[in-house]
């Protein structure tokens, strides 16, 4: 069973910056990939990003390429994902994954 605390989340202009943070209880991560997704209000849930447990190679939605970065810190058995230029669109509930457990979500809402 993996517990996760995410943090980061919050109401952002247009064009403004957030980073929001994952950490995993009781599974050690360090060889895992692990990722980003995200749902909006009445849309199913899609990738952002995700990151390779191997090598650290990292791949994201054509959506946010070059605006987000997702990164990884195997000693704090977290990741996190920096999100710049931020957009309407990317208002949602944002969840963190590994090794099929889910996060709880963390809600950013860019609005003006």
């Amino acid at each position: 069973q993996v517990e996760f605390v995410e943090s980061g989340g919050g109401l952002v202009q247009p064009g403004g910056s957030l980073r929001l943070s994952c950490t995993a209880f009781g599974s050690t991560v360090d060889r895992d990939p692990l990722g980003w997704f995200r749902q909006a209000p009445g849309k199913e849930r899609e990738g952002v990003a995700c990151i390779s447990g191997v090598d650290g190679s990292t791949g994201y939605g054509d959506s946010v390429k070059g605006r987000f970065t997702i990164s990884r810190d195997n000693v704090k058995n977290a990741w996190y994902l920096q999100m710049n230029s931020l957009q309407l669109e990317d208002t949602a509930v944002y969840y963190c994954y590994v090794a099929g457990y889910w996060g709880k979500g963390t809600l950013v809402t860019v609005s003006s």
